[in-house]
């Protein structure tokens, strides 16, 4: 069984700005110092008109885990991220993968960067999968809500870093 993942942005900027403040290497290190937790680093990068692939590695610290967490995995987590964007008509789209330290399982999503009127919407849909046997779905529904939290954070960041740049 997995858990779903669903986030919604909506931007006041053309698709091109949005897609370099998602996807970008300065934007992503500046997110990363930001809202990225312990030991955040950008992995890897490239990025042009036509599409962007990266990884990095957000950190989450064991006193801000769940105890269910800590108990099968003591210390700091981490989570590694790789992202891929393509150009796809008047817009991106988008797959991701990421792991968590020591969790057996994985996240995947499909995001999507169209044109909306006047601006852009990033739509992001995805699923946990955990497997641990009898407290796999209660780590998926964490994980899942953490995610969908971090998500609306990084669409946050991506509006005052797309207001900064005006």
């Amino acid at each position: 069984m997995a858990s779903r993942i669903e986030h919604r942005a909506e931007y006041a900027y053309g698709v091109s700005e949005v897609f370099r403040a998602e996807t970008g290497e300065e934007a992503l290190k500046a997110r990363l110092a930001e809202i990225g937790g312990k030991n955040s680093a950008l992995l890897s990068h490239s990025a042009d008109e036509n599409g962007a692939r990266y990884q990095l590695r957000q950190g989450i610290e064991a006193d801000k885990l769940p105890p269910i967490v800590r108990k099968l995995q003591p210390g700091d987590l981490y989570v590694d991220r790789e992202h891929t964007f393509t150009r796809d008509g008047d817009g991106y789209t988008g797959t991701a993968r990421a792991t968590v330290s020591g969790m057996p399982g994985e996240i995947t999503a499909r995001t999507e960067i169209r044109p909306a009127g006047d601006g852009t919407v990033v739509q992001t849909r995805g699923e946990v999968k955990v497997r641990i046997p009898l407290v796999g779905g209660k780590l998926e529904s964490f994980v899942a809500a953490e995610l969908t939290t971090l998500l609306a954070r990084e669409a946050e960041f991506s509006r005052e870093w797309l207001g900064r740049a005006r």
